[in-house]
C-alpha cells in the first residue's frame, strides 16, 4: 500500500491509497472554493446523559446529485470534483459537510472504489483488503488528535437508509467522547466481568453462539453470527476469533482472510429476498475500544473489549422496511419482526455456490 497525502482547494486533508507502490499522486485541487466554515457542536443532554451534536451547516450538502455530477467520481476534463486526480484506489477526505469539526472531533469520507457503479460486495479481495488497510490508518492518525476519544469506521447503502450519494463510500467519525451504545457496552462487560470472577463478556458470547443455531459463516480467524436479541430484521456480528481492542490490533492472517469473509456476508445480504428485489440497503459498522480514559467503567480496560463488525438492514421482506416507531424511537425498546434464529438460517441457505 502507498499512502499519498495533499490538500484540497479550501484547505482539507486528502489521502489516496493505492495498490501500487509507483503510483505518482500530484493532481491539484482546480476548483475555486472558499474555506470551508463549520458551526458544529455538541450539547449534553442533562436527563440522559449522552451528547448531541448540532451541525447546521449541514442543511446545505450536496443531495442525490445526477450520476454526471457526483463529487466522489474522479475528475474529468472541467468536470471537477473532491477528488482532484481521473483515478483511484481508495481515497479519504475530511468531509465538507461534518457533524463533527474542531475540538467537536473531525468527520471523513471514505471511497472504497472509483466505480461510481458499483458496491462494496463488487470489490475484489485485493481492493477490500486495501479499505480495512485505510481504516486501520485512518482510525491510527485520528486516534491522536487532542479531540478525539472514539473513532467509527460505518458505511450506509441504500436510498431507504438516508444515505444522499450513491457512489460506493463510508464514513468515518472521530468523537469527542465515548458513544452512547460503547458506554453501555463496556457497562455490561464490567459487570459480567465482576460477577463471574473475570470472564469476559465479549468471548463469552462469541463461544455461545459460534456453536449455536445463529451461527452464519466461519473462516479460520473471522466467525459470523446473528445476536440472540438482534434488534433488526437481518442483523450479523463479525467477530475476529483472537480478541483485539481495535483494527490496529488484528495480526497478519486476521487482516488477510477479512476481504474473503467480508464479501461473502455483503454478497449474501443482496441475497436474501430474491434476485429480482433491489440490493439489500444496510449499515455496516465498526465498534472499537475509546482510546480516551475507561475509569467510569469499573475495572474494565481497552482489552477487554473485542472489536467487531455489525452489519444490518432496516429491509424486514420484500418490499417492507422496519420503521422506528414509538416504542423504538420513543423508549429505545426494539420490536424484531424477524425471529434471529430464521435470520440466520436464511442467511445460510444463500452462501454462495
Amino acid at each position: 500500500m502507498k499512502k499519498t497525502s495533499t490538500r484540497l482547494a479550501d484547505g482539507r486533508e486528502l489521502i489516496y491509497y493505492d495498490l501500487r507502490d509507483d503510483t505518482v499522486r500530484d493532481a491539484t485541487d482546480r476548483r475555486p472554493l472558499d474555506r470551508t466554515v463549520t458551526t458544529s457542536e455538541i450539547r449534553r443532554d442533562p436527563l440522559l446523559g449522552d451528547s448531541v451534536a448540532i451541525a447546521s451547516h449541514r442543511q446545505g450538502r450536496t443531495y442525490h446529485p445526477p450520476a454526471d455530477e457526483c463529487p466522489l467520481c474522479p475528475s474529468e476534463g472541467e468536470r471537477l470534483s473532491e477528488i482532484p486526480d481521473s483515478s483511484y484506489d481508495v481515497v479519504v477526505f475530511e468531509n465538507r459537510f461534518p457533524s463533527l469539526a474542531g475540538d467537536s472531533g473531525r468527520c471523513e469520507v471514505v471511497c472504497f472504489t472509483s466505480d461510481h457503479n458499483a458496491s462494496f460486495a463488487d470489490l475484489t479481495e485485493e481492493q477490500a483488503g486495501l479499505v480495512l488497510e485505510a481504516w486501520t490508518d485512518r482510525t491510527s492518525e485520528l486516534s491522536h488528535l487532542p479531540s478525539v476519544e472514539q473513532v467509527f469506521c460505518f458505511e450506509n447503502r441504500g436510498a431507504e437508509i438516508g444515505v444522499t450519494l450513491g457512489h460506493p463510500h463510508g464514513q468515518i467519525y472521530a468523537y469527542p467522547f465515548t458513544t452512547p451504545r460503547t458506554a453501555l457496552m463496556l457497562r455490561s462487560a464490567a459487570a459480567h466481568k465482576e460477577m463471574t470472577g473475570g470472564e469476559n463478556l465479549f468471548d463469552a458470547v462469541l463461544d455461545r453462539e459460534r456453536t449455536g443455531d445463529r451461527f452464519v459463516l466461519e473462516g479460520e480467524h473471522w466467525a459470523a453470527f446473528v445476536p440472540y436479541a438482534a434488534h433488526w430484521p437481518y442483523e450479523v456480528h463479525l467477530y475476529p476469533k483472537r480478541r483485539v481492542p481495535d483494527l490496529l490490533g488484528l495480526d497478519e492472517d486476521a487482516r488477510t482472510e477479512f476481504p474473503k469473509v467480508y464479501l461473502e456476508l455483503l454478497r449474501r445480504f443482496d441475497r436474501i429476498f430474491g434476485e429480482s428485489e433491489p440490493p439489500t440497503p444496510y449499515i455496516a459498522a465498526w465498534h472499537q475500544a475509546p482510546f480516551g480514559s475507561l475509569e467510569e467503567f469499573d475495572g474494565v480496560v481497552r482489552e477487554d473489549f473485542a472489536l467487531h463488525l455489525e452489519l444490518f438492514t432496516i429491509r424486514r421482506t420484500s418490499g417492507k422496511l422496519k420503521f422506528l416507531a414509538g416504542s423504538e424511537s420513543g423508549m429505545n425498546v426494539f420490536i424484531n419482526d424477524v425471529p434471529p434464529e430464521r435470520a440466520a438460517e436464511r442467511l445460510r441457505e444463500v452462501a454462495s455456490s
